[in-house]
């Protein structure tokens, strides 16, 4: 297939869409779910299983996404029409592109709301509302945050703004402009934060429940978690890696980027378990707290810690910059797509995706409050989109680009896009992307709809 060119521009180098990918990957999952669900699953062990998963099989289907997005030059669903016609697949694969636009785009309704809690957490802790803090008072805080819609809408509202005055000016002033300021300055902050924990007096006991596997504490559930948990850290499925890997100039090893970025993406994860389990052991709290973990046990142990208030803000912080950068890449299959389709501007794109998005957050909003009664097959409006696309749409979009990447396309093409330079990687890939991917992703895809369950 002859390499189409992008009428949004490209990355200026190699370390840019390294940046702009890993940005896109490291988000609330990183900082949020990742210490949480490490603490529900027995620590060390949990992580080796991780580890294992994001190498044999969330690297194989991402550089699959990005052979894709690089050869296609366009918005996911243009990338998929083009990929189509040229290797005579059935026009129904089109799906992939459109399903991973509208996941990515129903997950920034939702993201903006929970990314506004830590908006909200930055100017609180900043404050001192967590000084000498109780669990009572924290849960009271956050309690009183949810129960609250006019503030949850403020802080989605402000959000929302923050993520579309990137995306609407472009790759080059905003989305470089931006990663090459919000990826440096995390990193930087996670190193802060790091240190500070290695001050602390649980800093020893959080390196041993972090890294010593017991196996003992490892269940089939943990090991679905754990597979889950890496394909939907790559932001797989949801056309921001495609889209990204549109604007990736040739000459560059797709291998060894996607590799890199693994990496970055593991190392942030990791980072965020170092700094964050030493803060919670130290305050003798529970490390399998859950979801609170963020929200309501580390206020808690800020609030008591020496410097905890400065440490504190830059943390929420951190988690705020992780969120941006996500929501960025969220929000780009769809603008590019109205760009070349509907022949709208970026900004007038920018405004459009941004207010269509930030009315359905509407309904997260009201989830936590005035409409938490309000359930379908028992689950809130937020919950039925969170399940929707992270138990559906998000595995299902991963297994039809392995099976379309594999299966449809041409190989001696892809074999090229890739630049291959070992014969035995790229035999390694081909039958990990041709029949492991999808084996491991539609286990985890019927796990997650119920078909079956482990304990």
């Amino acid at each position: 297939m002859a390499e189409q060119a992008s009428i949004h521009g490209l990355w200026r180098s190699r370390w840019l869409f390294i940046l702009a990918a890993t940005g896109s990957a490291v988000g609330l999952g990183n900082i949020w779910k990742f210490p949480y669900i490490t603490g529900e699953n027995g620590g060390g062990a949990f992580v080796l299983v991780y580890l294992a998963c994001i190498c044999l099989i969330g690297i194989p289907v991402m550089i699959g996404e990005v052979v894709m997005g690089r050869m296609g030059r366009q918005s996911p669903i243009n990338t998929m029409k083009a990929l189509i016609k040229d290797n005579g697949g059935n026009p129904a694969w089109v799906g992939i592109g459109w399903m991973g636009a509208l996941a990515g785009f129903l997950i920034l309704s939702f993201y903006s709301v929970i990314a506004g809690w830590a908006l909200y957490y930055v100017f609180q802790m900043m404050s001192g509302e967590f000084a000498a803090t109780t669990a009572e008072h924290a849960g009271e805080v956050f309690g009183g945050l949810l129960g609250d819609p006019g503030t949850l809408m403020t802080w989605h509202t402000v959000f929302m703004i923050l993520t579309i005055a990137v995306v609407a000016r472009g790759v080059t002033k905003g989305l470089e402009t931006a990663i090459s300021i919000l990826m440096p300055a995390l990193f930087v902050l996670l190193i802060i934060m790091m240190g500070y924990a290695m001050a602390s007096d649980g800093f020893a006991q959080g390196l041993e429940f972090l890294f010593s596997p017991d196996f003992s504490k490892l269940s089939w559930n943990s090991v679905v978690v754990a597979l889950g948990h890496a394909f939907f850290t790559l932001s797989l499925g949801m056309g921001a890696i495609m889209a990204y890997g549109a604007y990736l100039p040739s000459g560059h090893s797709i291998g060894k980027t996607v590799v890199t970025i693994a990496v970055l993406d593991t190392v942030v994860a990791l980072a965020a378990g170092m700094a964050i389990f030493p803060i919670v052991f130290s305050n003798g709290l529970e490390p399998g707290a859950g979801p609170g973990l963020l929200f309501q046990t580390l206020p808690i142990a800020f609030g008591n810690m020496p410097g905890g208030i400065l440490f504190g803000t830059l943390f929420f912080i951190l988690v705020s910059f992780a969120a941006w950068s996500s929501s960025i890449s969220l929000a780009e299959p769809v603008m590019a797509w109205l760009v070349e389709s509907k022949g709208l501007n970026r900004f007038k794109a920018g405004v459009l995706v941004g207010l269509i998005a930030w009315v359905l957050g509407i309904g997260t909003v009201l989830s936590f409050n005035e409409w938490a009664e309000i359930k379908l097959f028992d689950k809130t409006f937020f919950d039925t989109l969170d399940y929707l696309t992270a138990n559906i749409m998000l595995p299902l979009g991963g297994l039809l680009i392995a099976l379309f990447v594999a299966w449809v396309m041409r190989q001696d093409d892809v074999k090229a896009a890739l630049e291959v330079e070992n014969e035995t990687l790229y035999k390694a890939w081909t039958v990990t992307v041709k029949f492991l991917a999808p084996l491991a992703i539609v286990f985890v895809f019927l796990n997650g709809l119920g078909v079956f369950a482990f304990g």
